[in-house]
């Protein structure tokens, strides 16, 4: 009998209010019927930290583990920043940028994946970590496509007052028909100075 995989992956829990300001601008793309979009449903809007793709049962509680390493960190004066689409080329992903005034989720970010690492989880990525939420996919019939969704203008994104942030999860990804499902599977919270 094969052994279980699941789909893993740590992120960053918004506050509710971040997520209804995303959710007031993704409503405001739904008039531009050009773009394609499917927008990410507001429960679901997070910022990844560190993708492990799949994973056999067995290794959760590793994750949970280095997970706990972050607990004593803070996440302070978070906000949002400029939208932008990813990939730069061949986009796909509608985003909004996290602005790190203070450099804390960065900080987090690496002593997160330093402990994944460590423990034989994942593979460093090369790229530099790139602190955004996703609030819309292009759909397969707008990728191909036109026009290019970097050309297309895109309303400013919502303003919002900087936020702390207060934990981080494990989620595991469920796929199937229609949007992802996440099921958090452990919660770290994090310091508050």
């Amino acid at each position: 009998m094969a052994a279980v995989a699941l789909r893993l992956f740590v992120a960053l829990e918004l506050p509710a209010e971040v997520r209804g300001a995303l959710a007031r601008w993704q409503a405001t793309l739904h008039d531009d019927t050009r773009l394609g979009l499917r927008a990410v449903a507001p429960e679901a809007l997070h910022a990844t930290l560190c993708f492990l793709g799949s994973r056999p049962l067995s290794q959760v509680e590793d994750v949970a583990r280095a997970c706990d390493r972050v607990r004593r960190l803070p996440v302070r004066q978070l906000s949002l920043g400029e939208a932008l689409w990813l990939p730069p080329r061949g986009p796909r992903v509608l985003a909004i940028s996290l602005v790190d005034r203070i450099g804390e989720l960065v900080i987090l970010q690496t002593e997160l994946r330093g402990a994944l690492v460590a423990a034989g989880l994942i593979v460093p990525e090369r790229r530099p970590f790139l602190a955004h939420v996703s609030v819309a996919r292009l759909r397969r019939a707008a990728v191909a496509g036109t026009p290019r969704p970097a050309a297309t203008h895109l309303p400013e994104p919502p303003p919002q007052r900087p936020f702390d942030a207060r934990r981080v999860i494990l989620y595991r990804s469920h796929l199937g028909r229609g949007p992802a499902r996440y099921e958090a599977l452990h919660q770290v919270e994090l310091a508050r100075r």
